[in-house]
């Protein structure tokens, strides 16, 4: 791929040393030259992009309902076990019981 020849890696000191002495690591010059047809040309010969058209008029945005507050009894070993997992537990323990939900709905037919 043409991209990958211009992958530079830096170290985190070199970073600071470029930043202290003013030095950028974007090549404004190369970005001010490029023009519109510079960029649609990268994308269409960009594999990843490969026949990929998104058709924004028919976008839609979805706000999800608030999350109901709950003050609920739990078994110490359950809730010790999701707060293990870290951040963002009780967001796991609403995926398993959003899972069962669905799981009860398949078995029920709707």
């Amino acid at each position: 791929m043409a991209r990958k020849e211009r992958i530079v890696k830096y170290s985190d000191e070199a970073i600071r040393a470029m930043i202290a002495g003013g030095e950028s690591l974007s090549d404004w010059a190369r970005a001010e030259a490029t023009t519109h047809e510079d960029v649609e040309a990268e994308i269409a010969s960009d594999p990843d992009e490969a026949g990929m058209e998104v058709d924004w008029s028919k976008a839609t945005v979805n706000i999800p309902e608030p999350k109901a507050v709950l003050n609920m009894r739990v078994d110490r070993d359950v809730l010790d076990f999701f707060r293990r997992e870290g951040k963002g537990y009780q967001t796991k323990i609403n995926a398993v019981l959003r899972s069962y939900v669905d799981q009860m709905r398949r078995q029920a037919g709707g």
